[in-house]
């Protein structure tokens, strides 16, 4: 067999790996060991076993994932995320489908403190879902409202997703954060605008209206919330000032969510070592995903496929709209099986030569690429925050239930994906005026 062929029979072997359950990065990593090993020799493919590891995870920008993943842990298990819902609900359960539109906006605060979208969707299904039905909401709608939003933490900084493509692609994390700042706005933007015009058109969608609040509530709310904006905004406007960088934000940011927990007398010796817990567990499994996609790249690169997939590509038309559909195809096909996390690490060793070969930004593409995760996030027939949703609501709703309410959210992310790539300058206009 030729390098390319290895390369070939490795790229369909790891995903059927990936098919029957094993997790990315062990399938990554066998499959690249056993294929360099071929290509080379045995003591090549140890080698690189022996020495990659260490001298990736080394690498002080990565220091940014498990800070900031520590950062949101910590808010959550001090309850810093806790009155997110009821507040919304209280100012804008009016809005035709305001319940709907409050889970949104809760779910966008809730994703920026934690950075993840699975943790963002099963903490809303138990805490808005259960509210809307209450109020006989439809339960397509209701769920799908909760699983749509909480992907909205792969784009809205600080997000994980977009530290580790910034390391993987090495570009400023940074520009990243800020690029995926108004995006993400826009998303929740559809998405509200799309709830509140089927709510006007139909109002049995959004069953009977919600109490009005009295002032007394409603500024007793803001006392509850104001921690995670004034969180959120001293951690972005840090970064976009220039007073610290990417990395040492999510310090940083860990450091006043702890302050402000010690304030309200909740930072507690079970909540520290909760999130750090969380933390450990979740940066291992990103960190074991990362080592097998290093290893992947390097087996490829010496495969020749990423060359031959590039020559492919381009050899059909070199016009960035043909590139782009491709990429998308890849990543909605894809993404309907593997989750965001390995999706990315797994198929940007193939991409990014295709992108950087066709001189694109790689700080819009990125965005491009995380909001295709998104949708991926949401896709049947395996969309992980629909059985995230499902499993945390048990026979409350069933599967296809949740499908349906969420395919409208799904339109709503074709329209935002296609501004993006239209308009460049919603990605690019604030990483420009950075300091």
């Amino acid at each position: 067999m030729t390098n390319l062929q290895i390369g070939m029979a490795g790229i369909a072997i790891a995903l059927g790996l990936i098919a029957l359950r094993v997790p990315i990065g062990v399938a990554l990593g066998l499959v690249s060991i056993a294929g360099l090993a071929m290509m080379t020799n045995l003591s090549v493919a140890l080698g690189m076993v022996s020495a990659t590891p260490f001298d990736f995870a080394g690498q002080w920008e990565l220091s940014a994932a498990p800070m900031f993943l520590f950062m949101g842990y910590l808010c959550t298990s001090t309850n810093m995320t806790q009155g997110l819902f009821t507040a919304m609900r209280l100012f804008l359960a009016r809005l035709p489908g305001g319940l709907a539109v409050s889970s949104v906006i809760a779910s966008a605060f809730f994703a920026a403190a934690s950075g993840s979208s699975v943790a963002t969707s099963a903490a809303m299904s138990r805490i808005a879902v259960p509210e809307m039905l209450k109020h006989n909401y439809n339960r397509g709608l209701a769920t799908g409202t909760i699983a749509a939003s909480g992907t909205l933490g792969s784009l809205i900084p600080p997000s994980v997703l977009l530290v580790l493509y910034g390391v993987y692609a090495q570009v400023s994390v940074g520009q990243l954060f800020m690029a995926g700042f108004l995006p993400g706005i826009m998303s929740a933007g559809l998405y509200i605008l799309m709830i509140m015009l089927r709510v006007k058109r139909n109002p049995e969608l959004a069953g009977n209206s919600a109490e009005r609040a009295t002032s007394r509530e409603k500024i007793d709310a803001i006392k509850e919330i104001w921690p995670l904006p004034l969180l959120i905004g001293a951690v972005l406007g840090g970064i976009f000032l220039g007073i610290f960088s990417p990395t040492e934000a999510g310090a940083v940011g860990t450091c006043i969510a702890a302050l402000i927990a010690i304030t309200r007398r909740t930072l507690t010796v079970s909540a520290v070592k909760d999130a750090i817990v969380n933390t450990a567990s979740s940066t291992a499994s990103i960190f074991i995903i990362l080592i097998g996609s290093l290893f992947f790249t390097r087996f490829l690169a010496l495969s020749g496929v990423p060359t031959a997939f590039s020559d492919l590509i381009l050899g059909v038309s070199t016009e960035t709209w043909w590139i782009l559909l491709a990429v998308a195809l890849i990543y909605l096909v894809l993404g309907m099986f593997i989750d965001s996390i390995g999706l990315m690490l797994l198929t940007l060793p193939l991409i990014l030569p295709l992108v950087q070969g066709a001189d694109m930004n790689l700080i819009w593409f990125g965005i491009i690429v995380v909001k295709l995760l998104e949708v991926g996030l949401v896709t049947p027939p395996i969309g992980l925050n629909v059985y995230v949703i499902k499993g945390a609501l048990g026979n409350t709703v069933s599967l296809p239930e949740v499908f349906k309410g969420v395919s409208w959210f799904i339109l709503m992310d074709i329209i935002a994906l296609l501004l993006i790539i239209l308009i460049p300058a919603l990605s690019l206009y604030l990483p420009a005026q950075m300091q």
